[in-house]
């Protein structure tokens, strides 16, 4: 199929495959995925993982952290900046422990069962907040807790796979007998880089937004954002990092200035309109069904873990600081999610060689599950929490 056509099929199907998964209440990646699954190899073949569908689903990835960059909101991480950490350190070290532990008894090498630790220890957080805007919950002190977390947890998982991507390039380097020109050199660059996003938030964003203001063309500030996403992602990828990083901080630097509003209202657009629903599409692509009965002894273990792990790992952070059982209870269920940042890690790290292809299909397929069970969990945790309140008045 050329690639106007495969265009046009995807657009068209992931559009209504989206549609219909919001209507019976499941979030519209779940059914883009699906697309990527029916039109891919593993079952009518309609469509391939070609070089157009790669560089499609790589831009797509690089505005999609951007955006989660956008609306990670700072005041809020600020505000509520102690429990917000103490939950989401405790929400990554434990899945990343226990899911270590896990890859290892699949004879996963030590940097594969660290990245299967890092993917589980990501959390998506806007189907959590969906649930809690519908039951009035997303003010309380539980709701805040978890969006400040999750801006946390999102830098903590994106700079954990930049060390790993970092890490394995160096490996593999070596055993494929080619000379690393200097690691030491790689080290240094890598610190300049996250010295240069502090500049970034300081001063060179602010400038630069504040120029394209004054350009007389239509969308200047939306395309100086674009630049600043594009060209920070070129430079982390050329100091040995994720070039997702560059994305992520990009976004969090725009998002402080003036223009954030303006840029957020057109980037979406853009990304959700073409780039988007190609990269979760491209997913798809990479499934298949071959030795799926098998993948279940895989399968059925890692789900069970990856929802214990961050709703037990969160709920203790709140714990720790004071919060009640019911209160941890829904910070933790509120965290459980995967949703689009898992699938961005799982799929960085199977380009990166990290996650092999025997396995890659069955963390999809938990990443799905966590993701459809979420926000049954939170819903179940959040009565409870008003049944309680309710009663404790009568």
């Amino acid at each position: 199929m050329s690639y106007l056509g495969t265009l046009s099929l995807v657009l068209i199907t992931t559009a209504l495959a989206g549609h219909f998964s919001r209507r019976v209440g499941m979030p519209a990646v779940i059914g883009e995925l699906l697309v990527g699954i029916v039109l891919g190899p593993a079952v009518l073949g309609l469509v391939t993982n070609n070089s157009f569908v790669h560089t499609f689903s790589e831009i797509g990835v690089i505005i999609l952290m951007f955006i989660a960059g956008l609306e990670s909101d700072l005041e809020l991480l600020k505000k509520y900046l102690k429990p917000a950490f103490s939950v989401a350190v405790c929400g990554v070290i434990v899945p990343v422990g226990l899911v270590f532990l896990f890859g290892k008894l699949f004879s996963f090498s030590n940097e594969q069962a660290i990245f299967l630790g890092v993917t589980f220890a990501a959390t998506s957080v806007s189907i959590s907040v969906e649930v809690l805007k519908e039951l009035h919950f997303l003010d309380s002190k539980e709701g805040t807790t978890i969006l400040g977390a999750a801006v946390i947890d999102d830098i903590l998982a994106v700079l954990i796979l930049s060390v790993l991507v970092s890490i394995f390039s160096d490996v593999a380097a070596k055993s494929g007998g080619h000379v690393q020109s200097n690691i030491g050199l790689s080290l240094v660059l890598q610190a300049l880089y996250f010295a240069g996003i502090y500049l970034l938030f300081k001063y060179i964003a602010p400038f630069l937004m504040s120029i394209a203001e004054k350009l007389s063309i239509p969308s200047s500030v939306v395309l100086m954002s674009v630049f600043i996403c594009m060209g920070m992602s070129y430079l982390a990828e050329e100091v040995g990092l994720s070039n997702v990083v560059g994305a992520f901080f990009a976004g969090v630097a725009v998002a402080q200035t003036p223009c954030k509003k303006e840029i957020d209202s057109n980037i979406e657009p853009i990304g959700y309109a073409v780039f988007i629903p190609m990269f979760f599409v491209s997913i798809g692509l990479n499934m298949t069904f071959d030795g799926f009965f098998k993948d279940l002894i895989f399968v059925i273990p890692l789900t069970i873990l990856a929802l214990l792990t961050k709703w037990i790992g969160c709920g203790f952070g709140a714990k720790i600081l004071g919060m009640s059982m019911r209160s941890a209870d829904i910070i933790g269920a509120g965290m459980v999610s995967r949703g689009e940042m898992a699938l961005i890690i799982a799929q960085v790290g199977y380009e990166a060689k990290l996650l092999s292809s025997d396995f890659y299909s069955g963390v999809i397929i938990v990443i799905i599950l966590t993701t459809v069970i979420a926000p049954f969990m939170l819903k179940h945790s959040v009565m409870a929490q008003k049944k309680a309140l309710k009663e404790k008045k009568a």
